[in-house]
């Protein structure tokens, strides 16, 4: 048998078997990339009755598959591949997701989309499953060939295998739909793009543009609150009730300033949340990792206490701010911090108290300290505090708070602990994103960080323009936005504050600290808030004055825990 020379190559150990010895031989010429040596070999092993493994012929299939980029390997890749496949076949040797791989990629070069589908098709007859790799040379080879149809296939056949798309794919199918002019697909793989990406590569982008510049169909003309309900239904940036408006597109390249104003169109972007679907799945995937880790009595208590206590529009992670850069000698828990937070927010949402989550021994300790027990006693009173029961992870508790309450969380634990690791979802980042609230105390000044003004993904407004962030071609190349409107867009909402009202109210909405706790506002709900603050705080003013109190609650169950020596001290 040939043996493969080289000045770096090790020598191979005497007395080899035939096998042994192709196969060592067969790895160097794999690394090396030399797909002439390995076709050599094989054809001298085959000669000679060598009996290859699946490891050998996978190699071979491998080697032949990266050797189709190389012109000068091409029809040799393709000569040789399939027999090598056959041969394994023949053999009784079982191929595996690897070797369906490399064949599917072999008959996709050589423009038999259809077998490589019926590669895949068929991979569980040798009990593999099939990946995103596995289908891509299918897929690809139907949407280059424009067999729209064939394409179609092989995703729904991805999705029963549960095998999802990524940009490279759904560009792919968006270009085949733009080029067959069908106008549903492509509005729903604008969707999906949307829901996987948030910045779009280059080459995607042109395929966005160039579906804009020749589309001049009309969309359906809907109710604007029907719209508007999908909108606020679906989390903000898109309704997903189909294209829009009249008329030809207007395409621009441009860039959005920082409180998220399209500087093309003049349109404000949006904070995306998560849908209401979402959101309630999420609300009980929390609620039933808690119920498994704490003891459910507990627990049951404080989800029957937050549905008749729903109105917070902020939940504070109490110890995550008491013992911020606290490591000190003297350093303990900053009960002064914590009271700085919630003031804050108490100010910066119209005079509504948020929700600290404490755990009960922490409670004790503050109770019994002079200094510290007025303010518990009077946080306890206007039912700002709610604490856990002995044994519980506070966790648990602010985070189904925030999430069944859709409103802000103050706290800057990066939730990256085994417990949310088990929700495993990338919902689970886009809502952080939306909902987290971070802070810092420099020199004893308390600065929050609100979630951004507006979430960097496509968005779809509810008058149907879109905007397309755009990833630039480096690391340090600056993303650009493409803005894609009819003319005279927002006809339809001419009376809304789309493109009127004075610009300090605009300011005012969009652009305030506070701007939505939970669900994103449309400009015109802010303007209309804008609008009837005036008559609203001076009703608000005379109802005070005439009470002098706030609308009784009753207390927190956890509170309740509390020994009464302890809660008047």
């Amino acid at each position: 048998m040939a043996m493969a020379s080289s000045s770096n190559k090790k020598k191979p150990k005497k007395n080899q078997t035939p096998e042994s010895q192709f196969n060592y031989n067969l790895n160097f010429y794999s690394k090396s990339k030399d797909l002439h040596s390995a076709i050599s070999l094989y054809d001298t092993a085959i000669s000679q009755d060598t009996r290859l493994n699946q490891h050998g012929f996978n190699t071979l299939l491998y080697l032949c598959s990266v050797s189709l980029n190389d012109p000068s390997t091409e029809e040799l890749a393709l000569r040789c591949g399939l027999r090598i496949f056959d041969h394994m076949v023949s053999n009784g040797i079982k191929p595996n997701e690897a070797s369906i791989t490399a064949v599917a990629r072999l008959a996709a070069a050589k423009g038999d989309g259809d077998y490589a589908f019926d590669l895949v098709k068929n991979v569980g007859a040798y009990n593999e499953l099939p990946r995103l790799r596995t289908y891509d040379p299918a897929l690809f080879c139907f949407c280059e060939k424009l067999e729209a149809h064939k394409a179609y296939e092989v995703e729904e056949h991805m999705g029963s295998m549960g095998v999802g798309l990524e940009e490279g794919e759904i560009a792919a199918l968006l270009k085949v739909s733009v080029e067959s002019r069908n106008e549903k697909r492509v509005y729903g793989y604008l969707q999906k793009l949307r829901k996987m990406v948030r910045r779009v590569r280059g080459e995607t982008a042109k395929v966005i543009e160039h579906w804009f510049a020749v589309f001049e169909g009309s969309g359906v003309e809907l109710d604007v609150d029907l719209v508007r309900e999908a909108v606020s239904r679906n989390g903000g940036g898109w309704h997903g009730l189909g294209w829009i408006g009249k008329g030809k597109w207007v395409l621009k390249r441009g860039s959005v300033d920082v409180g998220g104003k399209c500087c093309c169109c003049g349109e404000q972007l949006v904070s995306v949340d998560i849908d209401d679907d979402e959101t309630e799945r999420f609300a009980e995937s929390v609620a039933g990792l808690a119920m498994e880790r704490e003891v459910n009595a507990n627990f049951s208590e404080f989800q029957n206490w937050l549905e008749e206590h729903a109105n917070y529009e902020a939940i504070v992670d109490g110890a995550n701010i008491g013992l911020y850069q606290q490591n000190f000698a003297e350093g303990g828990f900053s009960i002064s911090q914590l009271d700085a937070v919630v003031k804050d927010l108490y100010n910066q949402s119209g005079k509504k108290w948020p929700l600290i989550i404490m755990h009960n021994k922490r409670l004790r300790a503050l109770l019994q300290n002079p200094s510290t027990r007025e303010l518990i006693q009077e946080w306890i009173e206007k039912d700002v505090l709610y604490t856990t029961p002995q044994g519980s992870n506070d966790d648990w508790y602010w985070l189904y708070a925030a999430v069944k309450l859709r409103c802000l969380l103050v706290t800057n634990d990066e939730m990256r602990d085994h417990i949310f690791e088990l929700l495993g979802s990338d919902f689970f980042i886009k809502w952080k994103e939306r909902h987290q609230v971070r802070y810092t105390f420099v020199k004893g000044k308390l600065e929050l960080q609100m979630p951004p003004l507006f979430s960097v993904v496509i968005q779809e407004s509810e008058h149907g323009s879109w905007h397309v962030p755009v990833a630039g071609n480096g690391n340090d190349s600056p993303q650009s936005w493409l803005c894609v409107s009819r003319p005279r867009a927002c006809d339809a909402l001419e009376e809304d504050s789309c493109m009127e009202g004075s610009k300090d109210s605009n300011d005012i909405c969009c652009n305030s600290k506070l701007l939505s706790f939970g669900r994103p506002e449309s400009l015109t709900s802010c303007k209309n808030k804008l609008q009837s603050q005036a008559s609203f705080q001076e009703s608000d003013n005379k109802i005070t004055a005439l009470t002098c109190k706030r609308k009784e609650r009753s207390p927190s169950p956890s509170y309740l825990h509390v020994p009464c020596d302890q809660r008047h001290q």
